[in-house]
C-alpha cells in the first residue's frame, strides 16, 4: 500500500529523489552530529583549575598530577600516531602496486575500461579505510584522557565522555563509507552511459557495479594489514609487559614503572581502535557491493537508481535509528550510578534493533519493487527481502549475546575456567579455555544456517548480501560501543601511570568492565556478518562466473575444498608465531630495563641466572636464604632513605614502542600476501572450479575457528580479571571462600590466570580477528577478478597444459 501511495503521488523519478535525500541527509546529521561531540570533548581542559574544592580535595592538592597526566597522554598519542604513519606508507605502496596489477589483469583478461574503473574503485576504498581507521584513533587518543580527567568528578562524566568519542568514531565510519560510494556510483555512471536503463552493452548497469566491486576490495585489503600489523602490535606490547612486568617484576597492571605499558596503551588504539575501523567498514563496503552486483543481474532491479541504491538506503536508515538510539544513552536514561553503566550499554544494542526492525521494513517497501527476479529465483517480494533484513539483524544479536554468555564472568563458562587456575594451575586453564571455544562455535554456528537457509530460500543471494547487510545495519552504535571500550581502558592505564588517586581508577576500571563484555558482542556482530558477507560475495562470484553448482564430487573442487579449508590454518600459525617472536623481544627489553633500574642487582646474585649449575638440595636452600636475606636489606634501605625505584623515562618507553612498531610492520606482508595472492593463483592456474571449493573451504573452516579462537582468549581474560578483582570462590575445608590477595596462594592461582590471558591474546585480537577479514577478502578478490579468469569451458592454466600433455 505504501509503495502504491508513493507511485500514485510522486512517480519513480521522485522514488529516486527521496532515495538521494536519505542518503545525503543521513550523511550530514551524522557529520554534524560528530561535530558537535568533537567540540564538546575538546572542551574538556588536561588541567586542575576547572575542578571543583570537592575534586581538589580528592586529588589530595596535587595539581602535578595533571603534568604527569600531559605527559602519559602525549606518549600514547605520538606513538599511535608514528605507528599508523610508518604502516600507511607501506600500505600506500601496497595500494600503488595492487592498483596497476587490477589495471593490467584486467585489462588485458576483460576490457581496459573494467581494469581502470576498478582500481579506481579500489583506491577510494583504500583510502576510505584508511580514513577511517585515522579518524577512529584520533578521537580515542585524544579522548581518553579527558575521559581520565571526568572521572575525577563522577563515574556519569567519565562514561559520557568515552561513549561521545565512540560515537564521533560510529557515525564518522559508517557515513563516510555510505558518501564515498554514493560519489562512486555518480560519476562511474557518467561513463556507464547505459547504467539503470535496462540495455545490455558494455556501458551497462552490470559492467559498472562489476567495477564498484573494486571499492569494497580496497576497504578489505587495507583491513587485512590494519588488523595484522595493529594486532601484531598490540598483543607482542601486551604478552611483553604481563609476562615481564607482572609475572616476573610482581608490578600491577598499568605500573608506570614497567617499560611495555605505554606501548601496550598504544596498541589499545592501533589494534582494537584503528584495525577494528578498518576491518567493520570493509564489511560494510563488501556487503554492499555484493547486493549491488547481485541487483545488478536483475532485469527488474538493474533500471531503477533507488533500487541498485538499496544497501546506500537501509544503512541511512540505521544512521537515523542509531542518531535517536544514542539520546537514550546520553539524555534520556544517563549513567549516574555504578550499577548503571552496562545496562546502559545493552540497552543501546537492543534497543537499536528493535527500532531497526520497522525502519527496514518501510525501506523495503518504498524502495524496492512489489515483486522481482534475482539469478536463481523469480517472484521475490518485498516483504521476503524485509524477512532476511531483520533475520540477519537479530541473528547478530543473538550471535552476540551468545559470545557474552561464553566470555563474560558474569556467566558460569569463565568461571569454570578461572576455578580450573586454583585447581590444578596454568595446565587445566589452557585446557577449560580451548574447551570452552570449541564448544561455544555450536550455537552460533546453528544461528548462522538457520539464517543463510531462511535468506537463500527466500531470496536466494540476494537475500543472504541484504541479511549481511541487516547484522550491518546498526553499524553506527556497534562501533559506538567498541570504541568506549579501547578508550576507558587507556583512561584507566593514564589514571594509574600518572598517580591519580584509587577511586579515579575504580571509576575507570568499572567503565572499562563494561566496555568488556559489549566489546564480547562485538566481535560476535564482527563475525557473523563476515560469514554473512563472504557468501554473499561467494554467490555474486558464482554469478558473475557462470557457476550454476558446486559439486564436490568432481577432484578440482574437492581439492579447492580441502586446500581452502587450510588457508586459515596456515594463516593463523603465520600471525601467531608473530606474535610470539615480537613479544619475546619486548619480554627481553623489558627485562634489560628492569634489572637497570635495580642496578643489576638480580644479575649479581644470579638469581636469574637459567644456566648456572644446580648445587645439592642443601646448597640450593642456602643459596636462596641469601638471595632473600640481601632482597630484605635493600628493602630496608630504602625505606629508611625514603627512595624509590628509578622512574621510567620517555625514551626507555620508546624502546618497547620501537620494537613493537618494527615487528608488527615487518610480520604483517607475509599473512596479507597469503591471503590476497591464493585465490588469484588458483583462478588463473586451477580454473574457477577449483576457486570455488578454495572459497567455500576457507569460509566453513574460518567462521570455526574465528568464533573458537576469539571466545577462548576472552575467556582467558576475564578469568584473569576475575580473578584479580577477588571473586574466586574456593573450596577450604568444607567452607566456600573468596580468594583474597593477601592469601599466600593467590599469586599462584593469579599467575596461572595471567599465563591463559597470554596464550590467548593473540587468538582473541590477532588471528582471530583477522580471521574475519580472511574469508571477506579471498571472496571480494575471486568477484573483482573473475571476470579476467579462464572460462570454464578453458580450465585453469595447469588443466590446459595437462590436457595437451595427456
Amino acid at each position: 500500500l505504501a509503495q502504491r501511495c508513493v507511485a500514485a503521488l510522486t512517480g519513480e523519478k521522485m522514488l529516486t529523489l527521496l532515495a538521494v535525500a536519505l542518503i545525503l541527509g543521513s550523511v550530514a546529521l551524522a557529520g554534524i552530529f560528530t561535530i558537535v561531540y568533537t567540540f564538546e570533548i575538546a572542551a574538556i581542559e588536561l588541567d586542575p583549575k576547572g575542578h571543583d574544592e570537592v575534586e581538589m580535595k580528592l586529588l589530595q592538592g596535587k595539581p602535578e598530577i595533571y603534568a604527569l597526566l600531559r605527559r602519559n597522554y602525549e606518549l600514547i598519542s605520538n606513538g599511535a600516531r608514528a605507528f599508523l604513519f610508518r604502516e600507511y606508507y607501506y600500505m600506500a605502496l601496497f595500494i600503488v602496486v595492487f592498483a596497476a596489477i587490477l589495471v593490467v589483469v584486467l585489462g588485458a583478461g576483460h576490457n581496459w575500461a573494467s581494469g581502470i574503473f576498478s582500481a579506481v574503485a579500489f583506491i577510494a576504498g583504500s583510502l576510505t579505510s584508511i580514513l577511517s581507521g585515522y579518524v577512529g584513533m584520533s578521537i580515542a587518543v585524544y579522548s581518553n584522557a579527558r575521559t581520565t580527567v571526568k572521572c575525577v568528578k563522577d563515574i556519569g562524566s567519565g562514561f559520557d565522555t568515552a561513549f561521545k568519542a565512540g560515537s564521533v568514531m560510529g557515525f564518522a565510519l559508517v557515513a563516510s563509507s555510505i558518501l564515498v560510494l554514493f560519489i562512486i556510483v555518480q560519476l562511474f555512471s557518467l561513463y556507464y552511459k547505459d547504467a539503470f536503463t535496462g540495455k545490455d552493452s558494455e556501458y551497462d548497469t552490470r559492467m559498472m557495479f562489476e567495477a564498484i566491486a573494486g571499492y569494497g576490495l580496497g576497504g578489505s585489503s587495507i583491513a587485512m594489514f590494519g588488523r595484522v600489523g595493529g594486532g601484531i602490535y598490540t598483543k607482542a606490547a601486551d604478552v611483553g609487559a604481563d609476562l615481564a612486568g607482572k609475572v616476573e617484576a610482581g608490578w600491577d597492571e598499568d605500573d608506570p614503572r614497567n617499560p611495555a605499558v605505554i606501548a601496550d596503551n598504544v596498541g589499545d588504539n592501533v589494534g582494537d581502535i584503528a584495525g577494528m575501523g578498518a576491518d567493520l567498514f570493509g564489511s560494510l563496503a563488501e556487503s554492499s557491493c555484493a547486493a549491488m552486483v547481485i541487483a545488478s543481474q536483475s532485469d527488474a532491479l538493474k533500471t531503477e537508481w533507488a533500487y541498485m541504491a538499496f544497501p546506500m538506503i537501509l544503512m541511512s536508515a540505521g544512521i537515523i535509528v542509531c542518531f535517536l538510539t544514542s539520546f537514550l544513552a546520553t539524555h534520556i536514561n544517563p549513567v549516574r550510578e555504578t550499577k548503571h553503566v552496562e545496562p546502559v550499554l545493552m540497552a543501546q544494542l537492543l534497543v537499536s534493533t528493535i527500532l531497526m526492525t520497522p525502519a527496514a521494513y518501510l525501506v523495503c517497501i518504498f524502495f524496492l519493487p512489489a515483486e522481482f527476479e534475482v539469478p536463481g529465483k523469480a517472484g521475490i517480494k518485498s516483504f521476503s527481502v524485509f524477512i532476511c533484513v531483520a533475520s540477519g539483524l537479530w541473528c547478530g544479536l543473538a550471535i552476540g549475546k551468545l559470545t557474552e554468555y561464553y566470555t563474560s564472568n558474569s556467566y558460569q563458562p569463565v568461571r569454570e575456567v578461572a576455578l580450573s587456575c586454583a585447581q590444578g594451575g596454568a595446565a587445566p586453564n589452557i585446557i577449560y579455555g580451548l574447551a570452552l571455544g570449541y564448544q561455544s562455535c555450536v550455537y552460533p554456528v546453528m544461528l548462522l544456517a538457520l539464517n543463510i537457509f531462511v535468506s537463500y530460500y527466500l531470496a536466494h543471494m540476494f537475500g543472504v548480501a541484504v541479511s549481511a547487510l541487516g547484522v550491518l545495519s546498526t553499524l553506527a552504535i556497534g562501533l559506538t560501543i567498541d570504541a568506549y571500550g579501547p578508550i576507558t581502558d587507556n583512561a584507566g592505564g593514564i589514571a594509574e601511570m600518572s598517580g591519580f588517586p584509587s577511586e579515579v581508577r575504580e571509576r575507570t576500571d568499572l567503565l572499562d568492565a563494561a566496555g568488556n563484555t559489549t566489546a564480547a558482542i562485538g566481535k560476535g556482530f564482527a563475525i557473523s556478518s563476515a560469514a554473512m558477507v563472504s557468501l554473499a560475495l561467494f554467490g555474486a562470484f558464482v554469478d558473475t562466473v557462470g557457476l550454476t553448482s558446486v559439486d564436490l564430487l568432481e577432484p578440482l573442487q574437492f581439492a579447492g575444498l580441502l586446500v581452502g579449508a587450510m588457508i586459515p590454518y596456515w594463516f593463523s600459525a603465520m600471525t601467531m608465531k608473530s606474535v610470539g617472536k615480537a613479544a619475546n623481544a619486548m619480554v627481553e627489553e623489558v627485562r634489560r630495563q628492569v634489572k637497570a633500574m635495580h642496578n643489576g642487582h638480580d644479575s649479581k646474585n644470579g638469581e636469574h641466572d637459567e644456566f648456572r649449575i644446580v648445587g645439592s638440595e642443601l646448597e640450593e636452600a642456602e643459596r636462596n636464604v641469601k638471595v632473600w636475606q640481601d632482597k630484605v636489606k635493600k628493602i630496608r634501605k630504602h625505606e629508611e632513605e625514603n627512595t624509590e625505584v628509578a622512574e621510567t623515562k620517555p625514551e626507555q618507553y620508546a624502546k618497547c614502542i620501537q620494537i613493537a612498531t618494527d615487528a608488527s610492520l615487518t610480520e604483517m606482508i607475509s599473512p596479507g600476501c597469503l591471503v590476497i595472492f591464493t585465490p588469484i593463483i588458483c583462478g588463473f592456474f586451477f580454473g574457477v572450479q577449483a576457486l570455488a571449493g578454495l572459497l567455500a573451504g576457507s569460509l566453513v573452516s574460518s567462521v570455526q575457528m574465528a568464533i573458537s579462537a576469539s571466545n577462548s582468549g576472552g575467556a582467558w581474560d576475564n578469568a584473569k580479571k576475575y580473578i584479580s578483582g577477588q571473586n574466586l570462590e574456593i573450596e577450604v575445608e568444607g567452607q566456600r571462600k573468596k580468594l583474597l590477595k593477601k592469601h599466600a596462594v593467590y599469586h599462584e592461582v593469579h599467575n596461572a590466570s595471567v599465563i591463559g590471558d597470554t596464550v590467548g591474546d593473540p587468538l582473541k585480537d590477532t588471528s582471530g580477528p583477522a580471521l574475519n577479514i580472511v574469508m571477506k577478502l579471498m571472496a571480494i578478490i575471486s568477484l573483482v577478478f573473475g571476470p579476467s579468469f579462464p572460462s570454464i569451458e578453458e580450465g585453469g592454466y595447469v588443466m590446459q597444459a595437462i590436457e595437451k600433455i595427456f
